[in-house]
């Protein structure tokens, strides 16, 4: 028993650790492109990371904060805006869209998998849990935009977003309830949500606006 309940700790933690990164990286092309100054990027990258997270463990009651528990991470961000002239290179701005795509994409499907699992964990309904992870996921992205003076993608650009985190999420959720180890049905989940939210950008598919006669 003790042996699982640390294995699925070491779980939750690399998957927090690779959202981290892939929402920071996100945050942090972002503000680049946008020539902000050192505080800028800092705070941009910052709040790509840590927003939905905490806003998690604000509404499941966890504390400390995941970032505060875990000072790693903050190191973690700030080692990366440091490396951003390396990183990104102002040649290299016509790449970092397709890198941006895929490191948002990614940490929307990282991020939502650790939120529906630290719920379950806390003791949610499932349906609650499916929404704490959407909301862990797509809170980081919204408050980046905002940041950067726009309208949150997810919002103006009909694309699926949210959407993806709510199929993955439910995905999970079912592999959970038929007992799959939670390795194999957390991979599921987030490649699903990924590639979901991949396939949309690439193919361009669009969510009808609502109601569709307005």
């Amino acid at each position: 028993m003790q042996l699982a309940t640390l294995q699925l700790t070491t779980l939750l933690t690399t998957i927090e650790i690779a959202a981290t990164i892939a929402f920071a990286m996100s945050g942090l092309i972002e503000a680049t492109r946008r020539k902000m100054d050192i505080v800028g990027v800092f705070s941009v990258t910052f709040v790509s990371a840590f927003a939905g997270g905490t806003v998690r463990d604000i509404l499941i009651e966890r504390r400390p904060f995941f970032w505060v528990e875990n000072t790693e991470y903050i190191w973690l961000v700030i080692a990366l805006v440091l490396a951003a002239p390396l990183l990104l290179r102002s040649r290299e701005l016509r790449v970092t869209d397709k890198v941006m795509e895929v490191a948002d994409a990614l940490g929307l499907g990282l991020f939502t998998i650790s939120g529906v699992s630290l719920a379950l964990v806390a003791g949610m309904p499932p349906i609650v849990a499916v929404l704490l992870g959407s909301i862990t996921a797509v809170f980081g992205g919204v408050t980046r935009d905002v940041l950067c003076n726009e309208i949150p993608k997810v919002y103006r650009d009909h694309q699926p977003y949210t959407l993806c985190t709510l199929i993955g999420g439910v995905i999970f959720l079912g592999l959970h309830q038929l007992s799959v180890s939670p390795h194999l049905s957390s991979l599921v989940g987030i490649c699903s949500i990924s590639g979901l939210r991949l396939l949309a950008v690439t193919y361009q598919w669009q969510i009808p606006s609502w109601p569709r006669n307005s």
